[in-house]
């Protein structure tokens, strides 16, 4: 059988290199549900969101304690984002991105939550975590998909020789930021701007867009 790299050293053989984008749900393609939820039950405390607590952890607590001692069950969280459409201009510019690029969705929302949005969004690939539910349709727990898991999607994508092009708005998505090949900030908190100054960042999808169409390599 003759080799398949013609008496060449395999290492010696040049690789086009695929690109790939990692973005961001809440903020960025749809609105932050927790928002959403603490707008429709008057509960101002659920307001705080991964654009105000750098520890995704911590801020969970924070809501499931809320939760708790509100008797709020997931039905109830579901229904309203049931009510939720994607961000204005945000359909159009993933379906415009898509038919260019692979594109991943990388978000700390959970399975359960996002179901409705994905149909809305015409069915992006989404990683995200799932909830321990008890019998009474309360959130007991978050199951992590994988403790810091845009980052780590970030590298691994990066191992299979892809190209990786991040966005995202909260510090949660600072991972995946710092280790994507190239990143842009998307309508990020005012403390983010003034903490990571040398990031890219982009006010509406247009720039995005152009951002992301102009970093080909």
């Amino acid at each position: 059988m003759r080799p398949l790299s013609h008496g060449r050293d395999l290492a010696s053989l040049s690789y086009t290199v695929m690109q790939i984008v990692c973005l961001d749900l809440e903020g960025v393609l749809v609105p932050e549900i927790w928002i959403a939820f603490a707008e429709k039950t008057g509960v101002e405390e659920l307001k705080r969101t991964t654009r105000d607590e750098p520890d995704y952890n911590v801020l969970m607590d924070y809501r499931l304690d809320i939760l708790l001692k509100n008797d709020f069950t997931l039905s109830q969280i579901q229904e309203v984002i049931d009510s939720l459409d994607p961000l204005p201009g945000a359909l159009e510019f993933l379906s415009e991105l898509r038919s260019q690029y692979e594109v991943i969705l990388l978000s700390d929302t959970f399975r359960e939550f996002a179901s409705p949005l994905m149909r809305k969004l015409n069915f992006p690939t989404l990683f995200c975590h799932e909830l321990k539910v008890d019998s009474v349709n309360r959130i007991e727990s978050v199951l992590l998909r994988l403790e810091d898991h845009k980052r780590k999607t970030v590298q691994y994508l990066q191992k299979l020789n892809f190209e990786v092009i991040a966005s995202g708005d909260s510090y949660n998505d600072l991972g995946m930021l710092k280790t994507a090949d190239r990143c842009i900030l998307f309508n990020p908190p005012d403390s983010l701007v003034t903490e990571y100054s040398d990031m890219a960042i982009a006010k509406n999808y247009a720039q995005l867009l152009s951002f992301i169409t102009n970093s080909a390599p």
